[in-house]
C-alpha cells in the first residue's frame, strides 16, 4: 500500500472515530497519521474537529492554521479558525473567518447538511457580535455626549454596522466628476418648494380634470425600434404612464393650456434647460399594484423633483437604501443616478409631478459646459436629441 493509500486510511479512521463520538481517539490517529509523514486539508480538518471537541485549544489552533495554508478557501478550516478565535475570545478574529466562510460558501442546496448547519450556527453568531461591537461604539458616542447625529455621521455608522450598503452614482450617459453622492437632498436647497407646495391644490384639482380622460396619459418608457428591449424593462406598459407639459425641452402647448396654474409654478423654477432634451415636466401616473423596477438615470448633473399630488397608501420609493412614502403635497428632489424604483400596493392611482433641475453645486460655467457638451454630441450626430426623466 502507498504512503498516500495509508494516510486516507488514517484520515478515514479518524473521521469513522469522530463519527462514534471518540473525539481522543480520533485525535490520535490523525496525529500518528501526521507524524508518519501525511499531510492533507482533510487531516488537518479531522484533528481540528477532534481538538475542538476536546477543549484542545492550541491543537485547534494549530490543526486549522494548518488545514488553512493548505487550502485558504476550504469551508470547514475557516469555521474551525473561526472557532478558535472564539473560544480565546478574539470575537472581531472569529467574525472575520466565519464572514469569509459566508461570503465564501455554495448555493444551500450544494452543501451536506452538517456544513449547512455550521453554516446556520456562523451566521447566528455573527449576528450577535455585530450587535455587541454596535451597542459597544454607541455606548462609547453617548457616554462621549455624541450619540444624537441624525445626519451624515448617522448614516456612517448605519454603513459601519451593516444597516445600509453604499451606493454610488451611475449615469448610464455622462458622469461629472467629484459631486457628492447623495440619495436625497435637502429642502433648504431648493428655496422654490414651499411656494410650489402652495401651489398643490391648484396643480391637483387641473390633474383630476385630465385624469377624467384615460387616454391623455401614455406609457412612461415609449418603444424605440432602434434599441432592444430588455427583461422586465416597462416599455410601453400603462401601469406607469406620463401626461407631458413639457418633453424634450418643448412645451406641450395644447397640454399646457389645460394646466395653466401649474404651468404658472413651474415657470417660477430654475429647470434645467438644454436644446432637445430638457425640461421635461409630466404628471407621473403609477397604476395599483405597479411596480417600477431598480434602474439609473443618464446624467448626474441634475435633480429630479417630485410633488405628491395623489398618493394612496402603501405607495413608497427607494433611492439607493432609503425607503421614503410620498405625503401629498410634499416636494422633494433626488439623484436619480443612484439606483431607485418604487411601487404602488395599493388599490389606486398614484400621481406625482415630476420635473428636473441642476444640481446646486454646479456653477453657471460647469452648467454652461454641459449644455455645450449635449449640443456638440447633437450636431455630430451621436447621439439622437432624446432624454428621459
Amino acid at each position: 500500500m502507498s504512503a498516500n493509500a495509508a494516510g486516507a486510511d488514517r484520515v478515514q479512521a479518524g473521521f469513522d472515530a469522530l463519527r462514534r463520538g471518540d473525539a481522543r481517539g480520533a485525535r490520535q490517529i490523525f496525529r500518528d497519521a501526521a507524524a508518519s509523514g501525511a499531510d492533507s486539508v482533510a487531516l488537518q480538518v479531522g484533528l481540528a474537529h477532534a481538538c475542538r471537541a476536546l477543549d484542545d485549544l492550541e491543537g485547534l489552533g494549530h490543526a486549522a492554521e494548518r488545514a488553512l495554508a493548505l487550502d485558504p478557501r476550504n469551508l470547514h478550516a475557516l469555521i474551525l479558525k473561526g472557532d478558535h478565535c472564539a473560544r480565546t475570545g478574539d470575537t472581531r478574529g472569529a467574525s472575520s473567518f466565519y464572514r469569509t466562510a459566508l461570503n465564501g460558501a455554495p448555493p444551500a442546496e450544494q452543501l451536506g447538511a452538517e456544513l449547512r448547519r455550521d453554516l446556520a450556527r456562523v451566521q447566528r453568531a455573527c449576528e450577535e457580535y455585530a450587535a455587541q461591537f454596535e451597542n459597544a461604539l454607541r455606548g462609547a458616542l453617548q457616554a462621549r455626549g455624541l450619540a444624537e447625529d441624525r445626519g451624515r455621521f448617522a448614516q456612517s455608522l448605519d454603513i459601519l454596522f451593516g444597516r445600509r450598503q453604499v451606493f454610488y452614482q451611475q449615469p448610464r450617459k455622462f458622469y461629472f466628476a467629484e459631486l457628492p453622492q447623495v440619495q436625497f437632498f435637502d429642502r433648504s436647497l431648493f428655496p422654490w418648494m414651499d411656494e410650489l407646495e402652495a401651489a398643490t391644490p391648484g396643480i391637483r384639482s387641473e390633474l383630476l380634470e385630465i385624469m377624467r380622460e384615460d387616454a391623455a396619459f401614455s406609457p412612461y418608457v415609449e418603444a424605440d425600434p432602434a434599441r432592444p428591449v430588455t427583461a422586465g424593462s416597462m416599455v410601453g406598459n400603462p401601469a406607469w404612464s406620463a401626461f407631458y407639459l413639457w418633453k424634450y425641452g418643448e412645451r406641450i402647448e395644447a397640454n399646457a393650456a389645460r394646466c395653466p396654474r401649474t404651468v404658472q409654478a413651474i415657470e417660477r423654477i430654475p429647470l434645467v434647460r438644454m436644446r432637445g432634451r430638457s425640461p421635461s415636466v409630466l404628471f407621473s401616473l403609477l397604476r395599483p399594484g405597479a411596480h417600477i423596477p431598480p434602474h439609473t438615470g443618464l446624467i448626474n448633473t441634475r435633480l429630479i423633483c417630485h410633488l405628491p399630488l395623489i398618493v394612496p397608501a402603501g405607495c413608497e420609493f427607494r433611492v439607493g437604501n432609503e425607503v421614503r412614502a410620498w405625503q401629498e403635497g410634499r416636494a422633494w428632489a433626488f439623484d436619480d443616478t443612484m439606483e431607485h424604483e418604487a411601487w404602488n400596493r395599493s388599490g389606486e392611482t398614484r400621481v406625482i409631478l415630476l420635473f428636473e433641475v441642476w444640481r446646486p453645486e454646479l456653477t453657471d460655467g460647469e452648467r454652461a459646459r454641459v449644455r455645450a457638451v449635449f449640443d456638440a454630441i447633437d450636431e455630430y450626430g451621436g447621439e439622437q436629441p432624446r432624454w428621459e426623466i
